[in-house]
């Protein structure tokens, strides 16, 4: 409950002031383009308020890695979302300090800066403050942001860091969260070949095409925009986590007819963010599609795509094989190096 308590009284601190801090862009601190790609989405309005800047980046990316984040100096942002897998991980929950199982599954970090809502459950609507949350979870990093601050708050890197993105060496809350947000923000996946086929430098195989005709038939009513996702929260009938903490979005609007509804994910990089599902239910796309096919749970606020058609999409395996092959186009394998 002290930890709660705290959590509020430090969310009330950073969102009523302001350091000023977007006023220290200068030519010594300049912005940096985010290469917006033709027809994503308008940015998160919040983005405009906290522009990314070459140090603000650089100072969030060195903090995205930093250990001292948790209470036993091991775990950072980066250890569950890794760049290899598209900065998920390839566990079915998060894993913590000491070993500690997380609710759910780590979503994916990419094309941050046009989301509408953050975390499965949309907790968040603002980047910034969504770094919080995992640095006080008992099951994550089981700290607090004035021990994180504690423990950098001497280290001269970061003195320096603070001064060159902020115009002072001073270490706040707002900074911290400030710097991992314009890092963030920075993490656009926009080159799969789907992304050159859209701009004619490349073409589909046939079962690629075919995939993609499937798609639009039978997917993309959920998974649309060039996000792959349309950012609604939907009861699908998947297996439901049974951790009695679990809710979904209802977690957050406290309405039943939000219960075990959770953001659509969305299908860039796929290929690399197994496994699939809110506490990582299924191990491969096969498994999700065949999952489709066979029939949904049932549910009072089942999406009615499902409700509405026997609670499944019925596909073909060879309408799955190409789904799958459409899919595997969504990757950007220049996104996912290091």
């Amino acid at each position: 409950m002290k930890k709660i308590a705290g959590f509020v009284l430090l969310l009330l601190l950073f969102t009523s002031c302001n350091n000023d801090d977007s006023d220290m862009i200068s030519i010594n601190n300049p912005e940096v383009s985010l290469n917006i790609p033709s027809g994503f989405p308008e940015l998160n309005a919040f983005v405009s308020q906290n522009k990314p800047t070459k140090y603000g980046v650089e100072l969030g990316e060195m903090l995205f890695s930093e250990k001292r984040f948790s209470a036993d100096n091991t775990i950072s942002c980066s250890s569950c979302h890794i760049q290899e897998n598209a900065f998920a991980d390839q566990h079915a929950q998060a894993v913590g300090i000491e070993g500690r199982i997380g609710l759910r599954n780590t979503p994916s970090i990419q094309n941050l800066a046009f989301m509408k809502f953050y975390n499965w459950d949309g907790s968040k609507l603002q980047l910034e403050n969504q770094p919080l949350v995992p640095i006080i979870t008992h099951e994550e990093m089981d700290s607090s942001i004035l021990e994180v601050i504690g423990k950098i708050k001497d280290d001269a890197i970061y003195k320096d860091l603070f001064k060159k993105a902020f115009g002072d060496e001073d270490i706040t809350p707002d900074r911290i969260f400030k710097s991992i947000a314009q890092f963030e923000y920075t993490l656009i996946s926009a080159n799969s070949k789907y992304d050159k086929v859209k701009r004619n430098e490349a073409s589909f195989t046939e079962s690629e095409l075919q995939g993609y005709q499937t798609f639009q038939q039978k997917c993309a009513s959920c998974h649309g925009t060039e996000l792959f996702t349309d950012q609604t929260f939907r009861n699908i009938g998947f297996p439901i986590n049974t951790d009695t903490n679990e809710a979904g979005r209802g977690r957050v609007t406290g309405i039943p007819s939000d219960f075990m509804s959770f953001r659509v994910p969305t299908l860039r990089n796929i290929e690399y963010t197994a496994p699939y599902g809110s506490f990582g239910q299924f191990a491969t796309i096969k498994s999700v599609l065949d999952y489709f096919d066979n029939g949904v749970l049932d549910a009072e606020n089942l999406d009615p795509i499902f409700k509405n058609n026997d609670k499944r999409i019925q596909l073909t395996d060879q309408e799955k094989t190409n789904l799958i092959a459409f899919m595997k186009t969504l990757s950007d394998t220049e996104f996912v190096k290091k």
